[in-house]
Parts: C-alpha cells; sequence; structure tokens
C-alpha cells in the first residue's frame, strides 16, 4: 500500500471514530435528557389523586344558575378526576314527585351517564339531613340507619366506594359514643353488603372531638367504617349552643385532631376559606396539614371543599386545587 492510499485509509479511519464517537454522546445526551423528563414527571405528579366537592358548588346550585345533574361537567372542565355528591342538593329533584324513589333513579341514572361520559370516578355521597345517627331515643336513631340505607344503595349503583355520614344527637360524650357505635355498625353491616364504606365527617360539635371520634372507630372496629378528615370542621362549641351558623367559641385543635384521624381515614377534605396574595390559605396551613396526611401513608382522594365568601366559587375551587399541588411538590 503507498503512502496516498494509507493518509485516505486513516482519514476514513478517523472520520468514522469521529461519527461513532458522536452519536455514543448524542446517546447519553438523549438518555439523559430522558430521565430528567421522567424526575420531572415524578416529583409533579402528587401523592394523591384529586375530587371536587360538590359543596364547593352548592351556592351555584341553590340560587339555580347551575344545574346539579352537570356536576361532572363542571368537575372535568376544571380538571378533576373524582366526584363527591352532596344528597342534599338533590332533594329539591325527587322529594316532590308522585313516586320519590323513581325520581330519585332517574336522577342517578343522569349522574351515573354523566360520570362516564366525561370519564371520571364517583367518588363518594356525603350524606345530610336524613337522622340523627347519635340520638338517645332509639326509635329517632333506627329512624336515621333506615334513611340512610337508601344512599348507601345510591352509592353502589353509581360505583363510589363510600358514603360520608354526621353524627349528631347526643349532648353527653358517653351517650353519644354509645348510639355512634351502635348506627355505625348496624350501616357498616349493611354497606358491607354493597362494597360501600361508611364514614364520619367531623362536622361539629362532639364529631369534632378527635379523640372521642376515635373512641367510636374502635368501638365499631369494622374495615369498612372510617373518617373523613376535614381541616376546617372542628368547632365543639358555638355562640348561643347553635349547631352552624353562629360564632364558634370553642375549636379542637385541627393539626392534633386530623393527625389522630389519620389512621382511620378513608377520604380527605382540604377545606379551604380564601387566600393571601401569594395563594396560601388564610387560616389553614396547607403545608403542615398535607405533611400529615402524607405521613399517614395516605394516597386517595383529597376532595377540594371550598367554602369562602370572597373569591367565587370557580375561582375558590382552581386556588385550593393549585395550591394543593403546589404543596405536594413541597413535602418531604
Amino acid at each position: 500500500m503507498n503512502t496516498l492510499n494509507r493518509k485516505v485509509l486513516s482519514i476514513f479511519v478517523l472520520l468514522f471514530l469521529l461519527i461513532l464517537l458522536g452519536c455514543v454522546n448524542n446517546k447519553k445526551k438523549k438518555s439523559t435528557e430522558s430521565s430528567v423528563t421522567e424526575e420531572t414527571q415524578a416529583i409533579s405528579k402528587p401523592f394523591f389523586k384529586l375530587s371536587l366537592a360538590e359543596w364547593s358548588i352548592h351556592n351555584m346550585i341553590m340560587d339555580k344558575t347551575f344545574n346539579p345533574i352537570d356536576f361532572a361537567d363542571k368537575a372535568k372542565e376544571m380538571g378533576f378526576e373524582g366526584l363527591e355528591y352532596v344528597s342534599q342538593l338533590y332533594k329539591p329533584l325527587y322529594k316532590d314527585s308522585a313516586d320519590s324513589k323513581a325520581a330519585l333513579q332517574e336522577v342517578l341514572d343522569s349522574l351515573k351517564m354523566k360520570s362516564e361520559a366525561n370519564g371520571l370516578k364517583n367518588v363518594g355521597i356525603m350524606v345530610d339531613n336524613e337522622g340523627d345517627l347519635a340520638s338517645p331515643d332509639e326509635k329517632e336513631r333506627l329512624q336515621g340507619v333506615g334513611n340512610h340505607k337508601k344512599w348507601i344503595d345510591a352509592a353502589a349503583f353509581l360505583g363510589c366506594y363510600y358514603v360520608r355520614v354526621n353524627l349528631f344527637g347526643s349532648e353527653d360524650p358517653t351517650v353519644w359514643v354509645q348510639q355512634s357505635v351502635k348506627s355505625l355498625t348496624d350501616l357498616a353491616i349493611y354497606a358491607k353488603t354493597k362494597g360501600i364504606d361508611v364514614i364520619v365527617e367531623n362536622h361539629g360539635y362532639l364529631s369534632s372531638n378527635a379523640p372521642l371520634l376515635v373512641e367510636v372507630m374502635k368501638g365499631v372496629n369494622m374495615h369498612n367504617c372510617g373518617v373523613l378528615p376535614d381541616f376546617g370542621n372542628f368547632c365543639l362549641k358555638r355562640e348561643g349552643g347553635e349547631q352552624g351558623g353562629a360564632k364558634c367559641i370553642e375549636e379542637y385543635d385541627r393539626y392534633g385532631g386530623v393527625q389522630q384521624m389519620m389512621p382511620y381515614a378513608k377520604a380527605v377534605s382540604a377545606k379551604s376559606y380564601d387566600f393571601d396574595k401569594d395563594g396560601n390559605e388564610t387560616i389553614i396551613d396547607y403545608g403542615k396539614m398535607m405533611q400529615i396526611v402524607k405521613d399517614g401513608g395516605y394516597k386517595g382522594y383529597v376532595g377540594v371543599e371550598y367554602e369562602g365568601t370572597r373569591l367565587s366559587e370557580e375561582d375558590g375551587i382552581n386556588a385550593t386545587k393549585k395550591l394543593l399541588l403546589k404543596v405536594a411538590n413541597e413535602l418531604k
């Protein structure tokens, strides 16, 4: 091989090595970029799923500017995965019917169709005004238990996993615990046959006394009976002994309360009232609260429940959702 041929061959070998090195480096670069993208996506994905509590739009529904049948449409539009219905918001649609049972079924048919069309999960039904489950009067208590069963049936039909109930009735802590355990046991036994959980929200008075509520959970001791920790409902006593509306004069520690409830939590309610210029809730430390939720090992649905008045319901919902996602990225 002459000198010229050797030089040409050397040039080709050098070019080949340069091209090969470039391909390797480019592959490494793409692999690094892919890893960064995957890591970013992992960080931005919260440890919980987002649901919308229908009470967040109760004013729109009650003033008849929004049809509750379209709840799934609104939740989808606002970027939620799950739906948490409120029983009392549908009562006007069936209560005056000659056949209220059939009318309620028509409502449920429509809600199921809407949720499926939007690809959303029916998470639960928040049941109100169906009787005091902690009433010291046995007849009243049993009537309340019976009234709640139709909503367990409704939840099963919709594909929900829970019904949320209230524990109102006796003002005597001992009697309250005793009656609450009996009612929840009755409901949990029935709900078990339907694949439904019965959960209790801290909703004022004795139900907001976390240690008492935990005592009730221990008394029931059933897998499908739990609690719904709400970030804001820890008022133990209001002026004039009112159940709602009046000024709260005694409150249980919200952070300690949620922490005590978390071992029994089957859902979480992210209550909000107002926000400062930086987007933080003005009453509740969301970072502290969501750290408690995360440390409790919870990975289910967190329901946005805006109850403020300064912002519109839609703006309040969006502000709450934005804060939850922001906080999720900041938690340890």
